[in-house]
């Protein structure tokens, strides 16, 4: 590691899930077309760009493995919802995409990986590239795979009751915080980081 690197600052992130998380949940989706954010969403996440934390999606398509979609269709989705998010001044600085499934899929696809959550690896692929604090940083899902992925990458996991996340509910610690939207959780970091920035 060079000298500049080794006394590069951390940033702090929010790493979100997409599917129930960011927008309506849609069984593979893939197209556009289908594309519709959760109410707030959008504003939310210009908050947090506003205040400097890094916005990092880590998503699970399985979709791809299982041949009903390719990830250039991935890119093409998340390229549009970049400029859904242009409107109000948001953006993501990163997407983060598991394509495997363990069990099904076509070619090198379908295989275990350290990067399908709840495996942490998509949050520490980002770390390693985006110079991430992961300590100080957050996962928001409405999935219990997305809080063990959080917990086990040292984040502090936020569990949202859109897409899965009334039904999964039970499955997740109760010591994990609950919110109804992205636009709540966003609201509880805020003051976290408030609190922390007068405490120190």
């Amino acid at each position: 590691m060079s000298r500049a690197e080794s006394q590069r600052v951390l940033r702090r992130a929010v790493f979100l899930d997409r599917d129930g998380t960011i927008n309506e949940e849609r069984h593979y989706l893939y197209r556009p077309e289908d594309f519709a954010f959760i109410a707030g969403v959008p504003q939310a996440i210009a908050r947090l760009n506003q205040v400097g934390y890094l916005v990092v999606v880590v998503t699970n398509q399985s979709g791809v493995a299982r041949g009903y979609f390719d990830l250039s269709d991935v890119e093409a989705l998340h390229a549009y919802v970049q400029r859904q998010l242009a409107d109000v001044r948001a953006h993501i600085d990163g997407f983060y995409v598991c394509p495997h499934h363990p069990e099904h899929g076509q070619g090198a696809l379908p295989r275990d990986c350290d990067c399908r959550k709840g495996q942490p690896g998509l949050l520490f692929k980002a770390a390693a590239q985006l110079h991430i604090d992961l300590e100080g940083s957050f996962m928001v899902g409405d999935k219990p795979a997305d809080m063990e992925a959080g917990t086990r990458a040292g984040c502090v996991p936020l569990l949202v009751m859109t897409g899965y996340g009334a039904e999964t509910d039970k499955l997740v610690a109760p010591s994990i915080q609950r919110f109804p939207s992205l636009v709540e959780a966003v609201d509880f970091i805020l003051r976290q980081d408030g609190e922390r920035r007068v405490t120190a």
